[in-house]
């Protein structure tokens, strides 16, 4: 790189000719005011986290809790006021409902006294005398703490204080150690009240702890496949890229197929009665609809860009030439996968904490009741964009090491002697120089998640109410038109680091020269880089599909108490952003390169004086991608030139 300082000397003055494209030596500091700004959004974020933990009880929403304000399954503190309240609840870790066989509703929720109990009885108890029985036998007592178990038969009150008869046999469901009745009766009553009515935070989260095992599995074969596309991808031909375009299809129409046919025997199911299974049809409903769409949509880009195939597997070969001079590169998206699950297992800790973020207060009977704080939404909101905000950090941060490394490697003129330890070079720049730059970029695209993250929100309160068909129609179209600058953004976003890792310009003035030095390239050579990253998305998709397809087998066999459509589309989020995390290796190698190209032919002619960084091979690439161009517009002005002479001919024959 020295080699480059001293053939293109750096100036820090901002002179009238154009600016060189060439890899800086000196850098400095760039959009360092964005740096100080996500520094002070992290100290904001910091104390909401300190006052999570120190208001919050992640455990009550985890473990259950009774009517007197103990954690069933921990030692607690007292209440004031609570006699029944700060016991050790260490054994006792079943959530038990005194009335599950004949609820009361209250201001239609389940007014019922709830108890920590050590085991559920799984036989029913007709009297008092077998509720003493099972107390002693088993230490599992079914009456209120203060009433002792010797007493269970003789004391007055022991109706009032004891369940109602017959207690039905129970079994704790993984509904958050809950005691769920088992009868057919009681169980559609408890679930009628309980189930429904709980709020959708408390369901979602059933669904997940339920269905943990299945989930997990399924993240696993996620990675297990993303893994696989990644080694495919290193080998990729044209027979290959056929074979591996038929199976997306396949896979995309067999998906498509489950759905609809799942959604046909919910609606034929005569036993669907709750809220939970209603919601499983309406999402699978949700899911048939929006993977015709865009199997539908993913068929016509197939058809439209069938014929840049061959040039696009061939620059995937040359992007994988890059990768194997500096392999180190696939193991990018490990590590980045790593901070990610850390910032994420951390994101929804403080989420569970601010969610049990409560006031206590003592209601009538000696009953504890938690009353959310003042300002929580507002710290949710915080949170949301944190979460946003971070993610985005990350991402860019892999992008910026990766397309930093690639250029390092492009603009060295002795190619048998690669630099040394470019993956490294990049990372320590991106920390010492660009860390504002990559704030700033991330920012961008949190700023346009925000509404779109309102809107969903919107969509999901108003849900079920009456709404004309123009504001459903606003509402559709404002996403659509957020989600397509989304998607713009972050293609200029990586353009602009690949620019700062080149120039060393803060983010506006990369994002500019770059987006001025693309639009002068032939729009042939653009179509071949946007069908090579269109199969490495197939690649994306092909692992969502398999992933998805195999949690719906999974998910299909427990339909009751549990939302398994939303662990569904939590899979399905994970799949593809295993899948993101390791193929964007290739896709930032290849767009990275492509900008390369681009300011090798901007900069240099190739003769003596200037020639070209790029080898021979990608040469011959880049003048095959030119020769198309060049006989698709003969062609094309031929194809003018008869029509033009078909139109003057009459008006010829008419003079004479």
């Amino acid at each position: 790189m020295q080699c480059f300082g001293a053939e293109y000397p750096v100036s820090g003055e901002r002179t009238a000719r154009q600016r060189e494209w060439r890899p800086q030596i000196y850098r400095k500091c760039t959009d360092p005011t964005w740096l100080f700004v996500y520094f002070l959004f992290w100290t904001g974020w910091v104390f909401i986290m300190g006052y999570s933990v120190a208001a919050g009880a992640a455990g009550r929403l985890l473990f259950g809790y009774d009517s007197f304000g103990n954690v069933c399954g921990k030692k607690n503190s007292p209440v004031e006021g609570a006699p029944l309240s700060g016991q050790d609840m260490t054994l006792k870790k079943h959530v038990f409902f005194m009335n599950s066989c004949n609820p009361d509703v209250k201001d239609v929720r389940l007014s019922s006294t709830v108890l920590c109990i050590s085991s559920c009885p799984e036989e029913q108890l007709d009297t008092l005398e077998e509720v003493q029985l099972f107390a002693n036998n088993n230490g599992s007592f079914l009456c209120v703490y203060s009433l002792n178990s010797v007493n269970y038969t003789q004391n007055p009150d022991a109706e009032s204080l004891c369940p109602r008869l017959p207690v039905p046999p129970s079994k704790s469901f993984p509904l958050f150690n809950r005691c769920i009745p088992q009868t057919p009766e009681c169980y559609s009553l408890f679930a009628s009240v309980f189930i429904n009515d709980v709020d959708a935070l408390h369901r979602i989260l059933s669904g997940i702890m339920s269905g943990r095992d299945t989930i997990l599995g399924l993240c696993i074969l996620a990675l297990a496949l993303s893994l696989a596309m990644m080694f495919t991808f290193q080998f990729i031909t044209v027979l290959l890229s056929h074979i591996f375009i038929a199976l997306v299809v396949l896979g995309l129409l067999f998906v498509c197929g489950v759905l609809w046919w799942l959604y046909y025997d919910y609606t034929n199911d005569l036993s669907t009665e709750l809220d939970t299974e209603r919601e499983n049809m309406k999402c699978l409903l949700g899911f048939a609809i929006v993977s015709t769409v865009i199997t539908a949509v993913l068929l016509v880009l197939i058809f439209v860009l069938r014929k840049r195939k061959e040039l696009a597997v061939e620059l995937l070969q040359l992007t994988n030439k890059a990768i194997r001079s500096s392999p180190f590169l696939l193991l990018q998206p490990l590590w980045t996968f790593a901070i990610l699950v850390f910032f994420w297992v951390l994101w929804v800790a403080v989420l569970l904490s601010l969610g049990t973020a409560g006031a206590v207060q003592v209601i009538e009977g000696g009953q504890v009741e938690y009353k959310p704080l003042s300002g929580i939404r507002y710290m949710w909101w915080y949170h949301l964009i944190g979460l946003i905000w971070t993610s985005e950090f990350i991402l860019a941060c892999q992008q910026m090491t990766i397309a930093g490394a690639v250029v390092t490697c492009y603009f060295n003129r002795n190619k048998n002697d690669p630099p040394d330890h470019p993956i490294l070079s990049s990372l320590s720049i991106l920390f010492c120089y660009h860390q504002g730059t990559v704030g700033k970029g991330s920012f961008l695209i949190t700023v346009v998640r925000i509404p779109r993250t309102i809107l969903m929100y919107m969509c999901t309160t108003l849900k079920g109410k009456q709404r004309s068909a123009w504001s459903r129609c606003t509402f559709r179209c404002c996403f659509c038109c957020f989600w397509c600058l989304d998607k713009c953004l972050c293609h200029l976003n990586q353009n602009a680091y690949t620019t700062t890792a080149i120039n060393g310009t803060d983010f506006c003035t990369s994002a500019r020269d770059a987006l001025k030095l693309l639009s002068r390239n032939p729009s042939h050579f653009t179509s071949v880089n946007c069908f090579g990253e269109f199969i490495i998305f197939l690649g994306k998709v092909l692992v969502v599909c398999f992933t998805v397809f195999g949690g719906l087998m999974a998910f299909n066999y427990n339909r009751a108490l549990q939302v398994w459509a939303i662990p569904l589309l939590l899979v399905a989020f994970f799949a593809y952003l295993v899948a993101h995390s390791f193929l964007s290796v290739f896709e930032t190698v290849l767009d990275a390169l492509f900008l390369c190209f681009a300011v090798d032919l901007e900069t240099n002619d190739g003769s003596s004086g200037k020639p070209y960084f790029m080898d021979q091979e990608s040469l011959n690439f880049v003048k095959r991608i030119n020769k198309r161009s060049d006989t698709k517009a003969q062609r094309d002005k031929n194809s003018l030139r008869s029509e033009e002479g078909t139109e003057l001919r009459p008006m010829c024959d008419r003079r004479s």
